[in-house]
């Protein structure tokens, strides 16, 4: 039971660092233009994080429990050794500034340990394989739809006058912040809820048909706010600078595209990086002023890190399963 407690901490502890590696994603474009304080707008973001577990059923939790590994097959060890890597992984791309996924960081330690437990029949190929193609998809909505948000806006907004545009994208921009937020939370904070019932059921402690209790959803909403709260400044300063320079309307573009790609998948139990949506969508309204107007080497260092992100992660928790089982044995 000790160890299982261990497991709970670890999961909360992830959730931490997710909230605050990725609270750029829902901040970085409502602080690079200006329209909220830095503090303002991870309490905001942080509010949205929240209360997202009132708006978003659990289907991306159940996905993460039982859709990426099988419960029946594996134990404890695993997902102590899936939550380090993911730690890790996340502090080190932190540290360079590299808006990663944390939930392919998980996705990835939690097959690298499952094999080194019990080998590729523990992996449920599908379920890895539909998140693995939406490393494509969804920064590709993103960007397709925040391309296609940016033009419909300047075509209805170009008898008005820049400053007037300014004036009302700045207020809008708020709402399209909220709305990204909550998606955030919605689809993110689902991923540890659904590790800390796979547990449980490794545990005993409960069954595939049992519904995931309250106190987990409420604690691992909880973590993910008091991370975001705590702000990743480093990857703000990336995500809202160093990709494309934005106005106050592409913002609420790329953050209204984001939020409706991340509407989508948590709807459909899909669990995509909150990065990469964001990303693409800051992309996209970048693009829409040309291609020299996205700076493309920073872009490129992006793409790396989501490339690298799942093997890596999986190779370090294959080791620290192989490290653990060791230490514990």
């Amino acid at each position: 039971m000790t160890f299982l407690y261990i497991v709970v901490a670890l999961v909360l502890i992830f959730d931490f660092i997710n909230g605050f590696h990725d609270s750029a994603n829902s901040i970085a474009t409502v602080v690079s233009t200006r329209v909220l304080s830095p503090f303002a707008a991870v309490a905001m973001a942080a509010f949205f994080n929240f209360i997202a577990f009132l708006v978003f059923p659990l289907n991306v939790a159940h996905t993460m429990g039982s859709k990426v590994i099988n419960p029946d097959v594996v134990n404890l060890t695993v997902i102590a050794a899936a939550l380090i890597a993911a730690i890790l992984w996340n502090l080190i791309t932190w540290w360079y500034g590299l808006p990663s996924s944390s939930s392919h960081t998980l996705t990835g330690g939690l097959v690298g340990a499952a094999v080194a437990c019990a080998g590729w029949s523990s992996v449920v190929m599908a379920g890895v394989i539909k998140i693995i193609i939406f490393i494509v998809i969804a920064p590709l909505l993103g960007m397709v739809m925040s391309f296609v948000i940016s033009a419909i806006v300047i075509l209805i907004s170009r008898k008005h006058s820049p400053s007037g545009i300014d004036k009302h994208f700045r207020r809008l921009q708020l709402l399209s912040a909220a709305a990204f937020s909550l998606g955030h939370g919605g689809n993110d904070a689902q991923k540890s809820m659904g590790i800390i019932w796979v547990a449980l059921i490794i545990s005993g402690l409960a069954t595939k048909n049992d519904p995931i209790a309250l106190w987990i959803v409420l604690s691992c909403q909880a973590a993910i706010a008091l991370g975001t709260l705590s702000g990743g400044w480093r990857i703000v300063k990336t995500m809202g600078q160093k990709i494309t320079k934005l106005k106050p309307f592409e913002g609420f573009c790329a953050e209204t595209a984001g939020a409706l790609t991340l509407f989508g998948a948590t709807h459909f139990g899909i669990p995509v990086s909150t990065t990469h949506v964001i990303t693409g969508a800051i992309i996209g309204a970048g693009a829409r002023k040309g291609v020299s107007a996205v700076k493309w080497g920073v872009t490129t260092h992006i793409f790396w890190a989501w490339i690298l992100t799942i093997p890596v992660s999986a190779f370090v928790g294959y080791g620290t399963y192989l490290l653990l089982n060791m230490i514990l044995n």
